[in-house]
């Protein structure tokens, strides 16, 4: 009887071990597939999310595009009075829906979104730096004038301006050494230009696909006085001031307010712009997805010519 008393508390012990290793078994199975299924949960929110930011970015740039093409239909100057300079400031988003009666400003998440369109003709375009093979002396003077107002090392210019004839058209250019042909003004650090050089340059000079000419309605008068040798700074600075009381019809209209009409150069400065830049951002939580866009308008066609995108996380206030 003892022995049977043993074997059966030991065949108990065996199915208990048994039941509790299956029971171990089931729930790590089953924390598993609830993981598993939380996670993709998560990551299909988050692709929602980024599909829908990338939509709403879309609208602000169509946006952007559609007051550019009303505004060629003017064709008068380009000037900052006009719509497409005034900035969106960071708006809810459900605001833009509260004029439709089927929705209210409280509806939706809580997103924001903001906009600006930048006139990229009031900035120089290192690509008239080059002309085929060569680099043109009097564009590197004006790229010289420019980076000594930034403050950057002095042979940043020359630096710049062979490293993109070596890219763009030198005889080196089919190389293996060749370095690659920068398309934004990031990416100059190609050519061994270091970051805080470019920022400090950056708001003064620009990379088109073509060659461009400054627009004295939108420039800066550091950039007017670089690429109009014999403008003073203070001459530049007047003609920023008087444009505030009307923009320049004409670069015969702006010659009138200096002491020589030669001072501005046709082929160097204009009245009207063909190329900017549109910033987007929407920030949806502590998430914030911003876009910049360059559009080249072709008549009264606005055409996207480059666009990138960067995500980022909002810091706390």
């Amino acid at each position: 009887m003892s022995r049977r008393r043993t074997t059966a508390r030991r065949t108990r012990g065996a199915a208990l071990l048994i039941a509790m290793s299956l029971l171990a078994l089931v729930t790590t199975l089953a924390a598993g597939m609830v993981w598993q299924q939380y996670r993709a949960i998560q990551v299909e929110a988050a692709e929602r999310s980024r599909t829908q930011s990338a939509w709403i970015l879309n609208g602000a740039l169509d946006w952007a595009r559609l007051i550019l093409r009303e505004d060629a239909r003017s064709g008068g100057p380009t000037a900052l009075s006009e719509p497409w300079a005034t900035p969106l400031a960071e708006a809810r988003l459900s605001t833009f829906l509260a004029s439709d009666k089927d929705h209210s400003a409280d509806e939706g998440p809580d997103a924001f979104l903001s906009g600006s369109i930048v006139d990229l003709q009031s900035r120089y375009n290192l690509r008239n730096l080059i002309d085929g093979n060569k680099v043109v002396a009097g564009e590197l003077a004006t790229l010289t004038r420019l980076c000594e107002s930034a403050g950057v090392p002095s042979d940043t210019a020359p630096r710049i301006a062979e490293g993109l004839r070596a890219a763009w058209g030198g005889v080196d250019a089919q190389a293996a050494a060749a370095p690659l042909a920068p398309r934004t003004l990031a990416q100059l650090q190609w050519l061994d230009i270091d970051p805080e050089t470019i920022e400090r340059l950056h708001g003064l000079v620009v990379l088109l696909p073509v060659r461009t000419t400054v627009n004295l309605n939108t420039a800066d008068a550091e950039v007017i006085a670089a690429v109009s040798p014999g403008l003073d700074a203070g001459a530049a600075q007047a003609l920023v001031q008087k444009r505030q009381h009307g923009a320049y019809r004409s670069v015969d209209s702006a010659r009138k307010q200096v002491s020589s009409p030669n001072l501005l150069d046709p082929k160097a400065v204009g009245v009207t712009s063909n190329f900017f830049e549109v910033h987007g951002k929407l920030r949806l939580d502590d998430r914030a997805l911003e876009e910049r866009s360059v559009v080249e308008r072709r008549g009264l066609e606005v055409v996207t010519i480059l666009r990138e995108r960067v995500a980022s996380v909002v810091p706390d206030r």
